[in-house]
């Protein structure tokens, strides 16, 4: 979309009316950095919204910088933050919330909640979504592109090898079997089709997470300064995801790339994929044959983290300014305007309110397949967030390496991932 990249769909933004109370702003520019590469769909969607932000508040100024891949972005950020001149908003990771306030960059938006309307506002957005949003009783982040991982079936590919097209695999066995029946091999044995794709370039921890979810094990705790990447559900499901390559032969072997797993998708390089919602316009734009979007399959449970960016806002902004950005962040994820930007994108919409709009309705009764990751976040959990989260991750992101390559076992990748998050984390403790 970034993650989660998202490619495909052109806007209709609908300009909207300037929300309550904006007359009285006082006057203010906003640098704002986004995270996506420069050029391509997304830049021109942000920057109609900022231009219909500017007509309906012309005492505002919003200069959108595209600043890369989230990673790329978090680091420009923080750089920006020591020197003294960071952007007034960014679109970061929701997971980036412990390292932002670590770092004293941002501001709770509690402070800016005023009026009934702003509690209201708040109080709309998906609770699943507010968990990688809020900590120690304050909200420091207001969800924006936000994602679930879905899985996609090509139906033609299903009904060749005598499966049901209408019906995804419910369960790990299932996957496992569906998988089994859909990898094709020539006269010499080498695959032509695999049967399943789950990427591990990227964002490895992330997809694991899913299998992890679904063995019903955490990989951290809500304060975000213990992991549990050793303990058996988490082992479990590591060795799920090796065994469908190297025991079972149905998923490629090795490191499988998050950029390219949509487009082996496409070239009926492989039936099933794991990727998240945020490809949906992409998959719907780019596939020639009937496709089917679901629920990722279950095991001892059903479930996926949520992912994707949310909002944040200077410490080092003036006032005018913070108050500036919350006004069209605040703008910006109305319900009318998130609706738009879930049909736009594929993300998931922020809130209830969103969902119930005409626009979306209407979208979501011609595309079921856009109601799939919004109802799955009924059992989504909150994704791998900590303190010093990105050395954390790496630990968790270079265990899972190690295990898919078969250069360590599951059970040993795994404890020397937790070692070394362990190492990391007891300073916060």
């Amino acid at each position: 979309m970034d993650r989660r990249e998202f490619l495909g769909g052109t806007a209709a933004i609908a300009g909207a009316a300037a929300l309550p109370g904006s007359a009285l702003a006082q006057s203010a520019e906003i640098s704002f950095f986004y995270p996506v590469a420069v050029g391509g769909p997304i830049t021109k969607l942000i920057d109609t919204y900022a231009a219909d932000f500017e007509k309906a508040n012309p005492s505002i100024k919003l200069k959108p910088i595209y600043a890369g891949t989230y990673q790329e972005t978090i680091v420009k950020a923080l750089t920006a933050h020591k020197s003294g001149t960071p952007p007034v908003t960014s679109v970061l990771l929701s997971t980036d919330m412990f390292t932002l306030i670590d770092e004293e960059a941002i501001v709770p938006f509690d402070d800016f909640i005023k009026t009934e309307d702003d509690k209201k506002w708040l109080a709309g957005f998906y609770p699943g979504f507010m968990e990688n949003s809020q900590t120690g009783g304050k909200t420091w982040g207001i969800p924006f592109q936000r994602s679930t991982i879905v899985l996609y079936w090509n139906k033609e590919l299903f009904k060749e090898a005598g499966l049901d097209p209408e019906k995804p695999p419910q369960t790990w066995a299932e996957h496992l079997e569906f998988a089994q029946k859909l990898t094709k091999r020539d006269a010499s044995g080498n695959v032509t089709q695999w049967g399943t794709q789950i990427p591990s370039s990227g964002f490895p921890y992330w997809l694991f997470q899913a299998l992890t979810t679904e063995a019903d094990a955490l990989l951290m705790n809500p304060a975000g300064d213990t992991t549990y990447y050793d303990k058996p559900g988490v082992v479990e499901a590591l060795q799920y995801w090796i065994d469908l390559s190297q025991k079972h032969k149905v998923h490629p072997p090795g490191i499988v790339e998050w950029g390219t797993t949509p487009k082996d998708f496409f070239e009926k390089k492989v039936a099933m994929i794991w990727t998240t919602t945020g490809n949906l316009t992409n998959v719907r734009s780019n596939a020639k044959f009937p496709f089917g979007v679901a629920m990722l399959p279950s095991h001892k449970r059903r479930g996926s983290p949520t992912g994707g960016g949310n909002f944040y806002i200077s410490k080092k902004a003036t006032p005018a300014q913070q108050q500036a950005a919350f006004q069209f962040i605040k703008w910006i994820t109305q319900p009318e305007r998130a609706a738009q930007w879930s049909i736009d994108t594929g993300y998931v919409a922020v809130s209830k309110a969103a969902y119930e709009t005409e626009a979306m309705k209407k979208y979501v009764v011609d595309f079921p397949p856009a109601a799939v990751a919004r109802d799955q976040l009924e059992f989504a959990v909150a994704e791998l967030s900590t303190h010093e989260n990105q050395r954390v991750t790496k630990a968790l992101n270079d265990g899972l390496q190690a295990a898919l390559t078969g250069t360590k076992p599951a059970q040993k990748a795994m404890e020397d991932a937790q070692a070394e998050a362990e190492r990391i984390l007891k300073p916060y403790r």
